[in-house]
This record gives C-alpha cells, structure tokens and sequence, in this order.
C-alpha cells in the first residue's frame, strides 16, 4: 500500500510538471513570436508609418496608412455579413434544431471551416469580381465574411449550450416566450463565450491573404468608398516581405506587428468590455 501511495504522488508531481512545462512553452512560443516581431519591425515602426502612403522604391519613408484602413474596412464589412449570419444560426441549432437538420448544418459548416481560403478566394473572385468586372473591398469583405460564418456557428452554439437549463425554464415559467427568453436570458448569459468566439473568428481572417489576392487586390493610394481595389497589411506585408528591397523588407515586419498588435487590443479590449458588464 506504501508503494502504491508513493506511486500516485510520483505521478501526480510528473503530470502537473508535464502540464505546467507544456503551458510554459506555449507562452514561451507567443512571446518569442512578439519579441521577434519588435526587434526586427520596431526600428520602421513610426507615426509616418501609421499615417503615410508607401512612397515608391528608393525613397525613403512611407508608411501602410491606407493598408490599415483598407484593413479596418474590410473585417467590418466581413463582420457585418458573416456574424449575424453565424450567430442566428448559433442560436437555432442550440434552441431550436432538431436531429437530421442540425447534423447536416454542423457538419457543412466543419467542412466549411476546413476549406482552403485560396478556395474562398476563388469563390468570391467567380461570383462578385467577375460580373463587376473589377476588384474590390465589397468582394474582399465577402470573401471574409464567408469564412466568418462556420466558426461563428459553432462557437455561439457551443457558447449556448453552456447555460443551465434551469434558466431556460426559469423563464418559461414567467410567461416569457421562447424568443423573449432566449434574447433576454441565454443570450445574455452566454455573452463571454459569444463574444471570446467572435474575437477569434475576426482575428482567424484578420490575417488572410490568399482570399484578398482575388478580391481586393491591393492600392497604392487611399481607396474611397466600397466598390474599388483596396490595400490589406497582409496582402502588403507578403508584397514587401518577397520584395528584394531591404527597405521594403523593415516595413513587412513592422506591417506584421501592426497587424498582430491590432488583434491584441481587439482581444484585450473585449475582455475588458465582457468584465465590466459583469461586473455590473
């Protein structure tokens, strides 16, 4: 029995060892990553880079103002097209789904998710490029808004099944309706996870370039409106970054900390808004 109880311990210490080790290199893994991203784009990261347009070979400075923006446009058109989509589908396969159709929604939309974005890319190039005749941001957003849609699915219908059921019938029994219960009680109750789910679906296509090659293409200068090529930091930071300009080389790794830091906030800055609701 003596043996026996040593032998637990020993395993017990080795698995949180093992656990702890394995948490420390994943963390290890996203700060070298970080710092790697600082040491070689901190040097070309400046307010001009923020706030210019690329200036052409040679010349000094120049920066990816029109790549943020083209980048803030799409992902809110994408947002706008693939959330609510993803969301009530969320909502009607943990609320009100059966068997054979909620089956066969699930695993289209596990398919969906497994799809190359090259494919995505295409399939945006063939229905919106090709009759328009030209690139654009509304092309690019929908390309992006596609993606949006399977992950968005599963992540709010996962986030719903987390809430007792007790609050369900809570509701029911004060009278409320199905949807007034689920608008006011499960959807409320299951916001962190919504929310945590839409952070990375939007950080997920945040940083796609394949689709973005046969949609929005890429412009030099500021792209007004919704119906013309427009610049991406991913399609600009894989521009520069096979460029043969060391100039243009600085600038890719100081696009792909902009990039990465932009996600960063976008994440810290919903935790902070999903605390502060919860707080009250």
């Amino acid at each position: 029995m003596l043996w026996r109880n040593y032998w637990r311990k020993f395993v017990n210490y080795f698995m949180f060892s093992m656990t702890g080790l394995c948490a420390l290199a994943t963390v290890g893994v996203l700060f070298f990553i970080l710092g790697y991203l600082v040491w070689h784009g901190g040097s070309s990261l400046s307010w001009a880079f923020l706030t210019h347009l690329p200036t052409p070979v040679g010349e000094a400075g120049g920066g990816m103002a029109n790549a943020i923006v083209g980048t803030a446009k799409l992902l809110l058109l994408a947002s706008a097209f693939g959330i609510p989509i993803g969301f009530l589908g969320g909502v009607y396969l943990a609320e009100f789904g059966g068997r054979l159709f909620p089956f066969v929604v699930r695993y289209t939309a596990d398919l969906l998710n497994g799809v190359p974005s090259i494919v995505m890319g295409i399939f945006a190039y063939t229905i919106v490029v090709l009759p328009m005749k030209h690139f654009s941001t509304l092309a690019g957003g929908l390309a992006l808004g596609v993606m949006m849609i399977p992950i968005a699915v599963r992540s709010t219908e996962e986030a719903l099944r987390t809430v007792p059921p007790m609050l369900r019938e809570g509701g029911l029994a004060l009278g409320a309706s199905k949807w007034r219960t689920i608008a006011t009680v499960v959807v409320p109750a299951a916001r962190k996870g919504i929310v945590t789910g839409i952070i990375l679906d939007m950080a997920r296509v945040s940083g796609e370039t394949a689709p973005l090659l046969f949609t929005a293409f890429s412009n030099q200068f500021w792209s007004p409106g919704w119906n013309q090529p427009t610049a991406s930091l991913p399609v600009m930071v894989y521009t520069y970054a096979i460029s043969p300009y060391e100039d243009w080389h600085k600038q890719a790794w100081a696009g792909g900390l902009v990039l990465l830091t932009l996600v960063l906030v976008a994440n810290v800055a919903a935790r902070l808004f999903v605390s502060g609701r919860s707080a009250h």
